[in-house]
Formats: C-alpha cells, sequence, structure tokens
C-alpha cells in the first residue's frame, strides 16, 4: 500500500521524504547519426550537464549511469557532486542501466526519480511537483500532460528489488502496467515531460525553442 516501506512500515505520509535522482545516460544515439546526444548541447549547456542541474537544483543526491561515450560523459559531469556508475551492459538496453542505477542509490532514501539525460526541457519545479505528490501520497507517481504519460516517475523504495529484475529497453513500462492502482497522475501545464531527443530533427526543434 502507499507510504508502507519494503518493511511493512510506515515511511511517513506527509513528512518530507528523502529523495534521490537516477539519471539514465547509457545509451548509444542510435538515431543522431553517430553524434553523442547527451553532449549536445541546448540552451548553452549539453544535455545531460542540463538533466543534472535539474536535480541538483533541488539538492537531490544524484546518480548518473553512463555507458555510450562514458569517459565524454563523465567529464562533462565530474565536477558536479555526482556518484557516476559505469553500465558495461548498456546496449542491452535501458533496463540494464536502471539495475546498475537503482543498486547504486543510497540506502537511506524513501524514493527515486528515475530521470532521462534526453529531456532538457524538464526544470526544477516539474521534479518538486513530483516530490510534492510523493510525500503526500507515497505512491508510485507519474506526470502526463494532456493524458500522455511522461517522464520522470518517482519510484518508492518498496519497488527497488522489482526494478532490479527488469530486462530489456522498455524500462520500468511494465512494472507501471502491473501496478497501475498504486500510480499516483500528476498533471503538468506543459509537454516537457513528454519531449525527449531522439533524432536530428528533434535536437534542431529542441534548440530553437531554447531560443525563442
Amino acid at each position: 500500500m502507499p507510504g508502507m516501506n519494503e518493511s511493512g512500515m510506515r515511511c511517513g505520509i506527509g513528512v518530507p521524504s528523502r529523495i534521490a535522482a537516477l539519471i539514465l545516460a547509457a545509451g548509444c544515439s542510435r538515431r543522431m547519426n553517430g553524434a553523442s546526444k547527451l553532449l549536445a548541447e541546448v540552451g548553452g549547456l549539453p544535455m545531460v550537464q542540463r538533466a543534472v542541474n535539474t536535480a541538483r537544483a533541488l539538492s537531490l543526491e544524484v546518480v548518473v549511469v553512463t555507458g555510450h561515450e562514458a569517459g565524454a560523459v563523465c567529464a562533462q559531469v565530474a565536477a558536479s557532486d555526482v556518484r557516476l556508475v559505469h553500465n558495461p551492459d548498456y546496449t542491452s538496453g535501458m533496463a540494464s542501466s536502471l539495475r546498475r542505477g537503482v543498486a547504486a542509490l543510497p540506502p537511506e532514501i524513501d524514493g527515486v526519480l528515475v530521470m532521462l539525460a534526453d529531456m532538457p526541457c524538464l526544470r526544477p519545479e516539474h521534479l518538486a511537483r513530483l516530490m510534492a505528490a510523493f510525500t503526500e501520497t507515497g505512491g508510485v507517481v507519474v506526470p502526463f500532460y494532456q493524458a500522455r504519460r511522461g517522464n520522470p516517475v518517482l519510484w518508492p523504495r518498496r519497488y527497488f528489488v522489482r526494478l532490479q529484475t527488469l530486462e530489456g529497453d522498455e524500462g520500468a513500462r511494465s512494472l507501471l502496467q502491473s501496478h497501475a492502482a498504486e500510480v499516483v497522475r500528476v498533471e503538468m501545464e506543459d509537454d516537457a515531460v513528454l519531449v525527449d531527443v531522439d533524432t536530428p530533427d528533434a535536437l534542431a526543434a529542441c534548440q530553437a525553442g531554447f531560443l525563442q
């Protein structure tokens, strides 16, 4: 039930929760014509650095999972007070990065925001709304915009073991579907929770949006 930890004890609904950010930054950028999208600049910052800054703006502990071009990604964020975890199996799909990242989380946290490093439009206020809903409900907190599910998702500690059993490249989608009754929907006022950068055209559109 919402508000219960793995031992069945109350997590303290209404009490400020201890939340970490897990940033998945291991992907191959397969549709970017050989370029690493996470090092591409949007609004003057590489996307991976922008993701880290968004989480650090709320004083969250941050774990970054690297894979493709790990050296360059690490060099970009190494000065940002984050924990870096390398996933040597990153080509097997997102689930392998989730498993590595969850295993590296601090033991005392109540929940984790699973962030994708290629969503540069996210702002601290988006994360803050998800965190407030988590503190209030203790559920699996999911952002929505105009009835479409977005990211990041905030997972309670009681799901950490199950997150570490996932396989393939669908991330935690199957886990969300099988535990739909515990999902807490947070409606957002803009589409930032839907916008990810997977192609050169998407990158160009995102960069243009920051110039407006």
